[in-house]
């Protein structure tokens, strides 16, 4: 095997993906960008590819998917994230990964990066929650992280078509999900701090970006070492309907049912079990723990300045 490791989510990007990659890696190899690729057959298939490939001897891993695809992978190295770098070629619905780290969307300005590209050290987030089959569960996340209405908007996302792109697919499922949404009374810990109430929504992100490109965390940096924890409070549908478009510039914040916490460990319990989502997948409920686990990835991105 060689040392760089194309992995193919050829269903991304609405199945073009797999029409497309040979396109993909004549640019890529012209470039200077070769190695072997593997495609993904089903979900979580990437996870097990790129472990693979890391025992194999692979020490770049060139992902060709979106955010979900990502998920898989962080899922499948888990805590030896470190040992290898990871670069992207953007292909997925939400991107709010790449845009965080400002990759670029071409297939050449992408291929740019993950042969010249600064190698950043970045935050992982890892959760314990408890899962649809009864059990509790582990899962690891490269951005975000969700409790309440956005876990059951991801799986309307997941569930639905995404044609529409990004932010159509996100405004269908919130225009679906939000309607018949009731917030509960949550308990909630950043670090040593507690807060208490009926809750619309908790977000323990790493990036600044989310749900196909509202600016929820504005001021999150992905390698600082902390979460920044988004708490929307008992906002009203008419709240909500409102502010909804200040998500998109991240401003947001003022609204005074609205606060941000930081911190390394989030501990997050409801009178009735709320939906999680990590990264845009919905794998679970509430009580869930979120954990920060500072430079586990190691990515290539733009140069600064």
């Amino acid at each position: 095997m060689s040392e760089t490791v194309f992995l193919v989510n050829p269903a991304s990007a609405g199945g073009s993906t797999a029409r497309r990659w040979p396109e993909i890696a004549h640019q890529a190899a012209n470039a200077g960008l070769v190695g072997d690729a593997y495609f993904s057959e089903h979900p979580g298939h990437l996870g097990e590819l790129a472990r693979e490939a890391v025992k194999a001897g692979a020490r770049r891993l060139v992902l060709v998917g979106g955010d979900g695809s990502l998920n898989e992978i962080v899922n499948g190295l888990g805590k030896h994230t470190s040992k290898i770098e990871l670069a992207l070629i953007p292909r997925g619905t939400g991107s709010d990964f790449v845009r965080e780290h400002a990759i670029p969307h071409s297939v050449e300005g992408a291929v740019q990066v993950a042969l010249e590209g600064e190698l950043r050290p970045v935050d992982l987030g890892k959760a314990t929650f408890h899962a649809w089959d009864g059990k509790q569960a582990e899962q690891y996340f490269a951005n975000a992280a969700g409790t309440g209405i956005s876990g059951a908007i991801a799986r309307r996302v997941n569930d639905g078509a995404k044609g529409l792109g990004a932010k159509g697919s996100y405004a269908l499922a919130v225009l679906s999900v939000f309607p018949r949404w009731r917030n509960c009374n949550v308990r909630l810990r950043v670090d040593t701090e507690e807060r208490e109430g009926k809750m619309h929504e908790v977000i323990a992100a790493i990036g600044r970006y989310q749900a196909g490109g509202m600016k929820l965390c504005p001021d999150a940096v992905p390698d600082d070492g902390l979460f920044d924890v988004l708490i929307l409070g008992d906002l009203s549908k008419a709240d909500l309907a409102r502010n909804l478009h200040k998500t998109y510039r991240g401003t947001h914040l003022s609204h005074p049912k609205v606060e941000v916490l930081r911190g390394t460990l989030v501990s997050i319990e409801a009178e009735e079990p709320l939906p999680i989502q990590l990264d845009g997948e919905q794998p679970g409920t509430t009580p869930v723990q979120f954990e920060l686990i500072p430079g586990a990835l190691r990515l290539r991105v733009p140069p600064r300045g």
